[in-house]
């Protein structure tokens, strides 16, 4: 993950959080997991302590990027949005020119991106295509599928 990553203090906090846990209960999981292995004798033919030693691996890759994330994790407040145009963290209502379908989407970043919460990322297809547009204006976007058009009706904070 390269670049500026813009979250809310309670991502951020989550982020943290999280990142707390795998560094101490998750490691010392993982320790005795190994010791246990360990235990049952010759290393060469010992496939829990392989299978122990992979899920270290997996683990400590899982903090590596946690912590790469959080470095370059910016804070947004909600205060700080501009609603005049659309960007990360405002809340947009659009309606697809074709079908006429009506929905509010937050833009977030990619790790808090969750379309059945009705967040999606800054970097998706929808999520381009919507970033700087107005009250008004008609956003193309390219889908899998074709081209989409969307009709800005609000943005809110």
């Amino acid at each position: 993950m390269s670049g500026i990553n813009y979250v809310t203090k309670e991502t951020l906090d989550q982020m943290m959080n999280e990142l707390t846990l795998l560094k101490t209960k998750g490691r010392a999981e993982i320790a005795r997991a190994i010791s246990e292995a360990r235990e049952k004798g010759d290393l060469k033919e010992n496939a829990e302590y392989d299978a122990a030693k992979e899920a270290q691996g997996l683990h400590e890759a899982k903090i590596a990027t946690l912590e790469n994330a959080i470095a370059v994790s910016r804070i947004v407040s909600a205060d700080a949005i501009d609603t005049s145009k659309v960007s990360i963290l405002c809340k947009v209502t659009i309606t697809n020119v074709a079908n006429k379908k009506t929905v509010t989407y937050q833009i977030v970043s990619e790790t808090e991106a969750d379309l059945k919460a009705g967040k999606i990322s800054v970097t998706s297809p929808i999520g381009k295509g919507l970033l700087g547009k107005q009250v008004g204006e008609v956003a193309e976007v390219q889908a899998p599928n074709g081209q989409i058009k969307f009709k800005i009706d609000n943005i809110t904070a």
